[in-house]
Protein backbone atom coordinates (compact mmCIF):
# COMPACT_ATOMS: atom_id res chain seq x y z
CA UNK A 1 0.00 0.00 0.00
CA UNK A 2 1.38 3.40 -0.97
CA UNK A 3 1.17 6.50 1.19
CA UNK A 4 -0.21 9.73 -0.24
CA UNK A 5 0.40 13.01 1.54
CA UNK A 6 -2.43 15.50 1.08
CA UNK A 7 -0.41 18.70 1.00
CA UNK A 8 -2.48 20.92 3.27
CA UNK A 9 -2.71 21.93 6.93
CA UNK A 10 -6.38 22.84 6.44
CA UNK A 11 -8.38 20.14 8.26
CA UNK A 12 -11.53 20.74 6.23
CA UNK A 13 -9.74 20.40 2.93
CA UNK A 14 -7.74 17.38 4.10
CA UNK A 15 -10.91 15.63 5.25
CA UNK A 16 -12.71 16.40 2.00
CA UNK A 17 -9.87 15.08 -0.17
CA UNK A 18 -9.49 11.98 2.01
CA UNK A 19 -13.20 11.24 1.53
CA UNK A 20 -12.83 11.62 -2.23
CA UNK A 21 -9.93 9.12 -2.22
CA UNK A 22 -11.53 6.69 0.23
CA UNK A 23 -12.15 4.04 -2.44
CA UNK A 24 -8.44 3.59 -3.18
CA UNK A 25 -6.12 1.12 -1.46
CA UNK A 26 -3.78 3.84 -0.20
CA UNK A 27 -2.75 5.28 3.14
CA UNK A 28 -3.79 8.92 3.31
CA UNK A 29 -2.08 11.44 5.58
CA UNK A 30 -1.81 15.23 5.54
CA UNK A 31 0.82 17.78 6.43
CA UNK A 32 -0.70 17.84 9.91
CA UNK A 33 1.14 14.52 10.35
CA UNK A 34 4.42 16.31 9.56
CA UNK A 35 4.35 19.33 11.89
CA UNK A 36 8.00 20.20 11.31
CA UNK A 37 7.44 20.88 7.61
CA UNK A 38 6.87 24.60 6.93
CA UNK A 39 4.27 25.81 4.48
CA UNK A 40 5.73 26.69 1.08
CA UNK A 41 5.59 30.21 -0.32
CA UNK A 42 2.77 30.24 -2.87
CA UNK A 43 4.33 32.63 -5.36
CA UNK A 44 2.63 31.25 -8.47
CA UNK A 45 0.48 33.40 -10.72
CA UNK A 46 -2.17 30.72 -11.31
CA UNK A 47 -3.97 27.91 -9.51
CA UNK A 48 -1.90 25.37 -11.47
CA UNK A 49 1.42 26.94 -10.49
CA UNK A 50 0.51 27.11 -6.81
CA UNK A 51 -0.81 23.54 -6.76
CA UNK A 52 2.44 22.31 -8.31
CA UNK A 53 4.52 24.29 -5.80
CA UNK A 54 2.66 22.73 -2.87
CA UNK A 55 2.76 19.19 -4.28
CA UNK A 56 6.51 19.31 -5.05
CA UNK A 57 7.24 20.83 -1.63
CA UNK A 58 5.37 18.09 0.24
CA UNK A 59 6.84 15.35 -1.93
CA UNK A 60 10.42 16.56 -1.48
CA UNK A 61 10.05 17.04 2.28
CA UNK A 62 8.35 13.69 2.98
CA UNK A 63 9.70 11.43 0.24
CA UNK A 64 6.13 10.31 -0.46
CA UNK A 65 3.65 10.77 -3.29
CA UNK A 66 1.95 14.14 -2.65
CA UNK A 67 -1.39 15.51 -3.77
CA UNK A 68 -2.05 19.23 -3.52
CA UNK A 69 -4.79 21.46 -4.74
CA UNK A 70 -5.10 25.18 -5.20
CA UNK A 71 -8.61 26.43 -5.45
CA UNK A 72 -10.56 29.58 -5.12
CA UNK A 73 -13.63 31.62 -5.91
CA UNK A 74 -13.86 33.79 -9.01
CA UNK A 75 -16.58 36.46 -8.86
CA UNK A 76 -17.39 38.04 -12.21
CA UNK A 77 -18.59 41.36 -10.74
CA UNK A 78 -15.19 41.67 -9.02
CA UNK A 79 -13.18 40.98 -12.16
CA UNK A 80 -12.45 37.40 -11.12
CA UNK A 81 -11.39 38.22 -7.58
CA UNK A 82 -10.58 36.86 -5.08
CA UNK A 83 -9.16 34.13 -7.36
CA UNK A 84 -5.79 32.76 -6.30
CA UNK A 85 -5.94 35.05 -3.26
CA UNK A 86 -9.17 33.50 -1.96
CA UNK A 87 -7.64 32.20 1.27
CA UNK A 88 -5.90 35.53 1.95
CA UNK A 89 -8.69 37.81 0.76
CA UNK A 90 -9.40 39.38 4.17
CA UNK A 91 -5.83 39.07 5.43
CA UNK A 92 -3.51 36.11 6.13
CA UNK A 93 -5.06 35.21 9.48
CA UNK A 94 -8.72 35.94 8.72
CA UNK A 95 -11.38 33.33 9.46
CA UNK A 96 -13.81 32.00 6.86
CA UNK A 97 -16.61 34.15 8.29
CA UNK A 98 -14.50 37.29 7.86
CA UNK A 99 -13.71 36.50 4.23
CA UNK A 100 -17.37 35.83 3.50
CA UNK A 101 -18.43 39.05 5.22
CA UNK A 102 -15.92 41.11 3.23
CA UNK A 103 -17.02 39.58 -0.07
CA UNK A 104 -20.72 40.14 0.69
CA UNK A 105 -20.01 43.75 1.65
CA UNK A 106 -18.21 44.34 -1.64
CA UNK A 107 -21.19 42.91 -3.54
CA UNK A 108 -23.88 44.68 -1.49
CA UNK A 109 -24.99 46.89 -4.41
CA UNK A 110 -24.64 44.19 -7.09
CA UNK A 111 -27.98 42.91 -8.51
CA UNK A 112 -28.72 39.22 -8.07
CA UNK A 113 -28.40 38.42 -11.77
CA UNK A 114 -24.89 39.90 -11.84
CA UNK A 115 -23.59 37.90 -8.86
CA UNK A 116 -22.31 35.03 -11.04
CA UNK A 117 -19.24 33.19 -9.79
CA UNK A 118 -17.39 29.93 -10.01
CA UNK A 119 -15.28 27.76 -7.80
CA UNK A 120 -12.15 26.64 -9.62
CA UNK A 121 -9.72 23.91 -8.52
CA UNK A 122 -6.45 22.59 -9.87
CA UNK A 123 -4.95 19.47 -8.30
CA UNK A 124 -1.30 18.48 -8.69
CA UNK A 125 0.10 15.01 -8.08
CA UNK A 126 3.87 14.76 -7.49
CA UNK A 127 6.01 11.63 -7.12
CA UNK A 128 9.52 11.15 -5.72
CA UNK A 129 10.59 10.26 -9.27
CA UNK A 130 10.07 13.90 -10.21
CA UNK A 131 6.83 13.42 -12.13
CA UNK A 132 3.97 15.88 -11.77
CA UNK A 133 0.47 15.71 -13.21
CA UNK A 134 -2.19 18.44 -13.26
CA UNK A 135 -5.98 18.00 -13.06
CA UNK A 136 -8.72 20.66 -13.16
CA UNK A 137 -12.35 21.19 -12.13
CA UNK A 138 -14.85 24.07 -12.01
CA UNK A 139 -18.33 24.65 -10.61
CA UNK A 140 -20.61 27.53 -11.67
CA UNK A 141 -23.03 29.36 -9.37
CA UNK A 142 -24.05 32.65 -7.75
CA UNK A 143 -23.18 34.54 -4.58
CA UNK A 144 -26.13 34.81 -2.18
CA UNK A 145 -26.70 37.79 0.11
CA UNK A 146 -26.14 36.01 3.43
CA UNK A 147 -24.46 32.75 4.52
CA UNK A 148 -26.59 29.61 4.51
CA UNK A 149 -25.77 26.07 5.64
CA UNK A 150 -23.47 24.38 8.13
CA UNK A 151 -21.52 21.94 5.93
CA UNK A 152 -18.27 22.51 4.07
CA UNK A 153 -15.87 25.36 4.72
CA UNK A 154 -14.48 28.51 3.12
CA UNK A 155 -16.93 30.27 0.80
CA UNK A 156 -19.37 27.32 0.69
CA UNK A 157 -22.09 29.12 2.74
CA UNK A 158 -22.40 31.95 0.20
CA UNK A 159 -22.02 29.96 -3.04
CA UNK A 160 -25.44 29.13 -4.49
CA UNK A 161 -26.12 26.31 -6.96
CA UNK A 162 -29.32 27.02 -8.95
CA UNK A 163 -29.76 23.39 -10.02
CA UNK A 164 -30.00 22.33 -6.38
CA UNK A 165 -31.64 25.46 -4.95
CA UNK A 166 -29.05 25.40 -2.17
CA UNK A 167 -25.68 26.79 -1.23
CA UNK A 168 -22.69 24.48 -1.26
CA UNK A 169 -22.81 24.45 2.54
CA UNK A 170 -26.41 23.20 2.48
CA UNK A 171 -25.57 20.13 0.40
CA UNK A 172 -24.88 16.75 2.01
CA UNK A 173 -21.12 16.02 1.86
CA UNK A 174 -21.53 13.14 -0.59
CA UNK A 175 -23.43 15.36 -3.04
CA UNK A 176 -20.92 18.18 -2.69
CA UNK A 177 -18.01 15.79 -3.29
CA UNK A 178 -19.67 14.52 -6.44
CA UNK A 179 -20.33 17.88 -8.11
CA UNK A 180 -17.80 20.30 -6.63
CA UNK A 181 -14.76 21.80 -8.34
CA UNK A 182 -12.51 19.88 -5.95
CA UNK A 183 -14.49 16.70 -6.51
CA UNK A 184 -13.98 17.00 -10.25
CA UNK A 185 -10.24 17.64 -10.00
CA UNK A 186 -9.58 14.89 -7.43
CA UNK A 187 -11.76 12.46 -9.39
CA UNK A 188 -9.52 13.07 -12.40
CA UNK A 189 -6.44 12.48 -10.23
CA UNK A 190 -7.89 9.21 -8.95
CA UNK A 191 -7.18 7.43 -12.23
CA UNK A 192 -3.49 8.33 -11.96
CA UNK A 193 -3.39 7.13 -8.36
CA UNK A 194 -5.11 3.88 -9.31
CA UNK A 195 -2.38 3.30 -11.88
CA UNK A 196 0.27 3.90 -9.20
CA UNK A 197 -1.44 1.41 -6.89
CA UNK A 198 -1.48 -1.16 -9.70
CA UNK A 199 2.19 -0.61 -10.48
CA UNK A 200 3.08 -0.90 -6.79
CA UNK A 201 1.23 -4.21 -6.53
CA UNK A 202 2.99 -5.65 -9.57
CA UNK A 203 6.41 -4.52 -8.35
CA UNK A 204 5.79 -5.58 -4.78
CA UNK A 205 6.94 -2.20 -3.44
CA UNK A 206 5.33 0.78 -1.75
CA UNK A 207 7.70 3.44 -3.05
CA UNK A 208 7.97 5.39 -6.30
Amino acid sequence: MIRVVVATFNPGKAREIAELLSGLSIEIVSLADYPSIPEPEEHGSSFAENAAIKARHACERTGEVALADDSGLEVDALGGRPGINSSRFAGPNAADAQRNALLLDMLSDTPDEQRTARFRCVAALATPAGEIQIFEGACEGYIVREPRGENGFGYDPIFYLPEFGKTMAELPPDVKNRISHRGQAISAATAALEKMVGNSSRLGTSSF
